[in-house]
């Protein structure tokens, strides 16, 4: 008798959660998963919500309801620095660098939660083969880098952690396409390479599912679509409001507002 294959256990997985600022509700009742080893991406409008589901996931924002696993131990609301221990970083929106510390030293900064010192070598080595930029610059005061030099130092900087997630915000923002091409091709060899899993939001729909394997479509708080990122490309809703190929047959109003349930 042959053995049934099971399902991979999510590495992360958020049931139900609801964030708010103030009275304002951001997300509402948001439910994903992120199997691992694959980049899973979150799209969405500027305001749908999709930077508040990570600063809820890395504690930055405590859910007013429901839950956040990772790596099968509960996390909500959990400190920040708690989380990062965990193998959990974030990569913020607007890079955020130590603009007054070199490049190598905002490397290093990255690993200050680890001990072995070798294997830390070992990557920062790594970091500089996937940006070799960031080598010329080591010395550099990270603030004189330019914007996408930048998000390639923070990039960098949380794989100094050796991190088993990473989540990237909006990485191709105010970025060339020359640059956000090359970034997102660093992006998938990490995650190939290195089998680091990646948590990736981003506007721009078209690098986001060529990058992922999987992703999520995300419309005033809510999850409204989810599916193979394939099998994304390929419905009418995301060619027309997120790829820009408008069929004429098809109307203005968004359709998938009267579905209750998309698989």
């Amino acid at each position: 008798m042959s053995a049934v294959a099971t399902p991979a256990q999510p590495l992360l997985r958020l049931q139900n959660v609801e964030s708010a600022y103030g009275p304002i509700k951001a997300i509402r009742g948001v439910s994903l998963q992120v199997q691992p080893g694959e980049i899973t991406t979150v799209l969405g409008s500027n305001g749908a919500g999709k930077t508040t589901i990570l600063k809820t996931i890395s504690g930055i924002i405590d859910p007013r309801k429901g839950s956040i696993e990772f790596q099968g131990a509960d996390i909500t609301a959990q400190d920040p620095a708690a989380i990062v221990r965990r193998g959990l970083m974030h990569v913020p929106e607007g890079r955020e660098v130590f603009a007054l510390l070199s490049v190598r030293d905002n490397l290093i900064m990255g690993a200050y939660t680890r001990s072995d010192a070798d294997a830390v070598a070992r990557d920062l080595e790594q970091v500089y083969a996937y940006f070799p930029i960031l080598k010329e610059r080591a010395a550099q005061d990270a603030g004189l880098l330019s914007g996408g030099q930048q998000q390639m130092l923070s990039i960098s900087r949380a794989l100094m952690a050796n991190p088993a997630l990473i989540l990237l915000d909006e990485p191709s923002l105010g970025l060339s396409p020359r640059l956000t091409k090359e970034i997102f091709e660093i992006v998938v060899r990490i995650n190939r390479e290195r089998g680091t899993t990646i948590l990736l939001v981003e506007q721009n729909a078209n690098m986001a599912l060529n990058a992922a394997d999987y992703g999520y479509v995300l419309e005033n708080g809510r999850i409204v679509m989810e599916g193979s990122c394939e099998v994304l490309r390929n419905k009418d809703d995301i060619k027309e409001f997120y790829l820009g190929m408008k069929d004429a047959g098809v109307r203005g109003e968004r359709r998938w507002k009267k579905k209750k349930n998309w698989r």
